[in-house]
């Protein structure tokens, strides 16, 4: 929970805003660019423009998870009262 009782997963909730992609969907759709990348009929042309897809993605996802931990950090932290006066940035009222 966080500090205004409520769930991390009511997190969309919380901010007002109406969330799309969740870190799961984030896991299948490595998974799925993981099965495209081993397709062995993907050969030439098609497997270079699939390897450069690949570290775009990688990429991307990367910075998403870090979004992730950093907003799970800040969200301990201010549980565990580490945390008197949010930066705004965090959209948290006090």
């Amino acid at each position: 929970m966080d500090v205004r009782g409520h769930a991390w997963t009511d997190y969309k909730t919380v901010q007002g805003g109406n969330v799309k992609n969740k870190l799961i969907d984030l896991n299948n759709h490595l998974f799925a660019q993981l099965e495209r990348l081993s397709d062995e009929e993907t050969q030439g042309e098609g497997l270079k423009e699939e390897i450069e897809r690949s570290k775009a993605v990688a990429t991307i996802a990367k910075t998403i998870v870090d979004n992730a931990r950093l907003a799970l950090d800040a969200t301990k932290a201010m549980n565990d009262r580490c945390i008197v006066n949010p930066p705004l940035m965090l959209g948290v009222a006090e």
